[in-house]
């Protein structure tokens, strides 16, 4: 046998067993992968969803900022050592206090008064059930880990389709035809047909969802491969027996806010409370030219004399930390009003349809 000839047997060995890992892996990883994609389709509108689950929590008008400051002082003092760690405040979209707690638990107040409106969680309201499928997998930090495993399979089924399909130049106009029969070749084109075409966008979300579950590594990889400074920290502020003025702390973030504050133009967005032993307020908030909905952004404050004490800007930030900060709204359909968001949920339906369209082709062929 001369070296060509070694050489083609050997690639055709090599096709033989990639069509046979490609078909198993997509068949048995590829089911779990399908079902968090068509979770994530769903979550895709997840904010359109929730006020129209909840209609009652778009009929508020906006506090004003003597309202705000007592409302929060409510909330704060009643819920805080219930362990709520964070709270948005009131926007146009969503005119009322959410604030988080532990197990994916979320609470909604009265932006005036207050007053507690509506709770939801996994076991009672089907977006948080969802969002706790698409990223937890319903277990924890366990499943999240086996959600990035199941990730990186993904990546392999679409590379090695790729692979798999690229035809010779003669044979390209016909790889790319669509049939409507017979059965093996019409689940065939299709499943091909539907996996060529939505290729880019599957495997960018793909591989932002994988990057999300290692966020360490990869947000350490991109500063590094790009040289940025080490990231600011949070000044700190020893904690004081002392009470907070919501009112005045809440004025001095919108100052640096304001058109001559440090973060002309930002939003703010969600409280960040005290941790232990400290008094430090931080506030994220959503700058200019940012695309994290919530924003990357903070304001930090001295809660008890209601006066800034500094700000990052994270469009000032280096090039790695900016481009995994941009990982998210990408992933979540966050970024490019309603054309990404459209595209990001088109995306979630193909992994099931090639799930589908493989199953079929498979049981066809084997019948035969």
């Amino acid at each position: 046998m001369s070296h060509r000839q070694a050489h083609t047997s050997l690639r055709s060995r090599l096709r033989t067993a990639l069509k046979w890992l490609h078909l198993w892996l997509g068949l048995s990883a590829g089911l779990l992968f399908a079902v968090v994609a068509l979770s994530g389709t769903v979550l895709a509108f997840q904010r359109e969803l929730l006020v129209l689950a909840y209609p009652q929590l778009g009929e508020h008008a906006l506090p004003t900022q003597e309202q705000r400051g007592r409302a929060l002082e409510r909330i704060v003092g009643h819920w805080q050592t219930q362990g709520m760690s964070s709270i948005d405040l009131p926007t146009a979209t969503l005119p009322v206090w959410q604030a988080y707690f532990p197990d994916n638990e979320r609470r909604y107040f009265d932006p005036a008064s207050g007053e507690l409106l509506l709770l939801r969680n996994t076991d009672n309201d089907l977006l948080l059930w969802l969002r706790d499928l698409h990223i937890h997998l319903l277990a924890g930090k366990t499943g999240e880990q086996v959600l990035g495993v199941v990730g990186l399979v993904a990546v392999f089924l679409l590379a090695s389709g790729l692979y798999l399909w690229c035809p010779r130049w003669k044979a390209l106009a016909a790889s790319l035809k669509w049939y409507r029969g017979p059965p093996t070749r019409r689940w065939l084109s299709w499943h091909r047909g539907i996996g060529l075409w939505l290729l880019p966008l599957t495997l960018l979300a793909t591989l932002t969802g994988v990057s999300m579950v290692y966020d360490d590594v990869v947000r350490d990889g991109l500063r590094a491969a790009f040289g940025d400074a080490k990231p600011r920290k949070p000044p700190k502020l020893e904690a004081r027996d002392a009470p907070i003025d919501w009112t005045a702390t809440l004025r001095a973030a919108e100052a640096a806010v304001a058109a001559d504050g440090p973060l002309a133009g930002a939003r703010l967005s969600r409280i960040s409370l005290p941790k232990a032993g400290s008094g430090l307020i931080a506030i994220r908030s959503r700058a200019v030219d940012e695309w994290h909905p919530v924003g990357r952004s903070m304001v930090w404050l001295d809660p008890y004399q209601g006066r800034l004490i500094g700000t990052l800007d994270a469009t000032r930030q280096g090039l790695g930390t900016r481009s995994y900060e941009s990982i998210y709204p990408l992933h979540g359909g966050f970024v490019g009003g309603r054309l990404w968001q459209w595209l990001i949920a088109l995306t979630g339906l193909a992994p099931p349809f090639l799930l589908v369209t493989g199953f079929l082709f498979w049981r066809r062929r084997r019948n035969r």
